[in-house]
């Protein structure tokens, strides 16, 4: 997100999505719901975990 949150983290979890997002600090762990035109403007950049490497 482009704003951070208070305790300083600038990275979130979506945990889940619709109408509304509802997102975790990284940080502290704090679940926030977020209207869904809100959340998709203040977006700053998608980071997706990296597959496991399958054996």
């Amino acid at each position: 997100m482009k704003k951070k949150h208070p305790c300083g983290e600038n990275q979130f979890l979506v945990l889940r999505s619709g109408m509304d997002f509802r997102i975790r600090c990284m940080k502290c762990g704090r679940e926030v719901m977020v209207p869904r035109l809100r959340c998709e403007k203040n977006i700053k950049a998608i980071t997706r975990p990296e597959p496991s490497p399958k054996a």
